[in-house]
């Protein structure tokens, strides 16, 4: 008994001195936010409002995971990311009872189902299709599903080896994104597209300029298939890349050709290329040096716009570039002004049939080929984008999300949970390469796998094949009209595009 009490008795010292401790921090809390001058919500109701930013920054976390309904989160709602989480993980992608998705919001493409498909031995994989036939050395593209620019140092080097590992595994393009190949992006084995920024990462002198000698010792890789020339980025149409100071460390300082720890923020555009002329000198240059085909990254803001540059590239169709990537301006990237990522650029879903038909009307179907950018995560996506006029799509987040990417937003900040756009080693432990590479593959294979499946459902035996007149676009009325009608493909009547 006596025992006892001395233990309540020391309980309720340890509960005194907690309460007086807690009592302390409130009294100091009260000073502090009645003091301070920042913060007018903490001055006016000292201590109580410090709740409000506990409760903002839970508000993200809730939303996500207890009162957004399955189509209702962006940028990607939980049926978009679980769907691309199964596809990882090779599961069964059927569902039971009927779609969650509301037909009626206008602009929903709605896939005409043709009442006699193709048998299931009728069907055809899709062929390889050529890109840069007057390169020294033309590239033939298996897949028409491909990784998206990502570069090392925006992405960690786990997750850069494993989307090397896996689009090999799955017999698909990985491009390395604005900063410059690193021995991760070669690790696998596969196919590269070395994408050339404003800055000129990995392929720039001391002044930062196009050093003619970098491009040779990259075009020597025989992985490295294609160079992509940016102009433009989805998130951020009018401004260079931005890669924050604490992720520029010496691994990547050396592979950009930058000074350690300094954050690295690449011009607004080229600085040697002001006209169409300049863009199709710089093109004819790049091809000659590296022997490569060569196309270019650009965002539609214009119809004018796009007009004359193919009215450019039609009076000079020996330098045209071999390939044109549209991005949306609905592009993702890990750090881009809000203004810019909001605002700026038409969407993908107008900009490509616009880009097409350009194409088409100045005669460079098959000289140019399209490739189509932006938010781009699934089957319906994809295969929207190929009846839209592409040749082939490449999704970035899609390839993020196969990672394992949870949608934290935190891409800009070295804290990504998942250990995906972050260089501190604590959380870039939890992504295992031999695992996630598996999943990058399985994604890649799920999703041509689902686009065939809607080309069968339409009638045609693979993907390239399908056209405007197989997708209807759900209009303001509540009547879907289709695309082929509402977006008529250059030279067609508007019933047999």
């Amino acid at each position: 008994m006596g025992f006892a009490m001395q233990a309540l008795s020391g309980l309720a010292v340890v509960f005194v001195i907690a309460i007086g401790l807690l009592v302390l921090a409130a009294v100091i809390m009260f000073v502090a936010d009645l003091t301070q001058t920042h913060d007018a919500i903490r001055r006016n109701y000292p201590v109580i409002g410090r709740f409000r930013h506990l409760f903002s920054a839970l508000g993200e976390f809730f939303r996500q995971y207890f009162f957004a309904m399955d189509r209702e989160e962006l940028p990607f709602n939980r049926a978009q990311r679980h769907w691309i989480e199964r596809a990882a993980e090779g599961e069964s992608n059927t569902i039971a009872f009927g779609s969650t998705r509301n037909l009626s919001v206008p602009g929903t493409p709605i896939f005409v189902n043709s009442p006699f498909p193709p048998l299931d031995n009728q069907a055809a994989k899709t062929a390889p299709m050529q890109i840069g036939p007057t390169a020294r050395v033309p590239y033939m593209a298996p897949s028409f599903f491909n990784i998206s620019g990502m570069s090392y140092g925006a992405l960690s080097r786990p997750a850069v080896t494993a989307l090397s590992r896996g689009a090999r595994d799955a017999g698909v393009w990985l491009n390395t994104g604005e900063g410059g190949l690193s021995p991760f992006h070669l690790d696998g084995g596969c196919d590269i597209v070395f994408q050339i920024g404003t800055a000129k990462y990995g392929v720039r002198d001391e002044d930062g300029r196009l050093s003619d000698d970098k491009l040779r010792d990259v075009s020597a890789h025989p992985q490295v298939r294609m160079f992509e020339l940016k102009l433009a980025q989805g998130a951020k149409p009018g401004k260079g890349g931005i890669l924050p100071a604490a992720k520029v460390n010496a691994e990547i300082a050396a592979i950009r050709g930058i000074k350690e720890g300094e954050a690295s923020i690449s011009p607004n555009r080229h600085p040697e290329i002001a006209d169409y002329d300049q863009l199709l000198d710089m093109v004819a240059h790049i091809r000659e040096v590296t022997g490569k085909p060569v196309g270019i990254k650009t965002v539609a803001g214009s119809e004018t716009a796009m007009r004359e540059m193919f009215m450019n590239f039609a009076a000079r169709p020996e330098d045209v570039p071999d390939f044109v990537t549209v991005d949306g301006g609905e592009g993702g990237t890990g750090a881009s002004p809000m203004p810019l990522m909001d605002l700026v650029g038409m969407s993908v879903r107008e900009a490509l049939p616009l880009v097409c038909d350009l194409r088409d009307e100045y005669g460079l179907k098959e000289r140019i080929r399209l490739i189509a950018s932006g938010k781009l995560v699934n089957p319906g996506d994809v295969a929207w984008a190929l009846a839209a006029g592409a040749d082939f799509v490449t999704s970035a987040r899609g390839f993020m999300f196969s990672l394992g990417c949870i949608q934290a937003l935190k891409c800009n900040k070295n804290t990504c949970p998942t250990g995906i756009t972050t260089h501190d080693p604590r959380f870039q432990q939890g992504l295992v390469v031999t695992e996630k590479c598996h999943r990058v593959a399985a994604y890649a294979n799920g999703v041509i796998h689902e686009v065939e499946t809607i080309a069968h459902s339409v009638g045609v035996t693979e993907p390239r094949l399908m056209r405007r007149r197989h997708v209807r676009i759900m209009g303001e009325d509540g009547v879907s009209v289709p695309m082929n009608v509402r977006q008529p493909s250059y030279g067609s009547s508007g019933s047999n595009a």
